[in-house]
């Protein structure tokens, strides 16, 4: 049967979530942990990569398994044999063509940025820390200007091909303090694209980058004038969205 599960992990310290050779990954740890439960290798797919220390609460993976006993003992047990910082949290039999990469229609982010005046042992590994005064109303004017369907190959490079066109639904920025929130929903995401987003639009907000030269940036695909990338660390993955499962 085709299952679909939603996962949670802390990104630090592993080399994203795709397996590869030379790191840990979130992808090794829950194919490991199905192997042992079920005895056999299974080969997990996922609504798309997040980078070495990016987190996420609602990441989406799907397998294929003849489990025989109920979602609920196959949950406890992939749980019980996961390291602390990878859970599951849902577990759902789904259509046997079901792909929670090809079949998403949009995935969410969220980047947190702690506002405080001294830097707080308790935030470090969730986000990034940014005292200087920024203007908010600035990033805000300048974050308009991704909503849409658009080239963004300034903020971003394609995982495979060349087509660096995405539609993003929704981008903006909340501040509730001490904390500063960027949300950003797109029906999919180019390399590093929020990083390099957030990177950009903190430039905005201390003044080095106006709104008017940020959206210059987004129609030119002017790289060099974009970015830096911030830090993954601050970078979750909140969800995934279908129209039918």
């Amino acid at each position: 049967m085709r299952i679909k599960a939603v996962i949670a992990y802390d990104g630090t310290g592993y080399g994203g979530s795709q397996i590869q050779a030379n790191a840990p990954t979130i992808q090794a740890e829950l194919e490991q942990a199905l192997a042992r439960l079920t005895g056999v290798a299974i080969r997990i797919a996922a609504s798309g990569r997040t980078d070495a220390g990016v987190h996420a609460d609602g990441q989406v993976i799907a397998f294929d398994t003849e489990w025989a006993h109920t979602l609920v003992d196959l949950r406890r047990g992939m749980n019980a044999l996961l390291p602390k910082q990878i859970a599951v949290f849902e577990l759902q039999e789904v259509e046997p063509g079901f792909h929670p990469r090809y079949d998403a229609t949009s995935r969410s982010y969220r980047y947190r940025i702690y506002r405080g005046a001294m830097r707080h042992p308790f935030y470090e590994r969730y986000s990034i820390h940014v005292p200087q005064a920024l203007d908010l109303e600035a990033m805000t004017c300048a974050t308009r200007c991704l909503i849409g369907r658009h080239d963004y190959l300034a903020f971003g490079s394609p995982p495979q091909g060349r087509n660096s066109v995405r539609e993003v639904i929704r981008a903006e920025w909340t501040y509730r303090e001490p904390w500063l929130t960027f949300d950003v929903e797109a029906n999919a995401f180019l390399y590093r694209m929020v990083r390099m987003f957030v990177g950009t639009l903190l430039r905005v907000g201390t003044g080095r980058v106006t709104p008017e030269q940020f959206k210059e940036i987004l129609e030119t695909r002017d790289r060099q004038r974009a970015g830096p990338a911030i830090a993954a660390k601050g970078l979750c993955l909140r969800s995934v969205t279908y129209t039918k499962v």
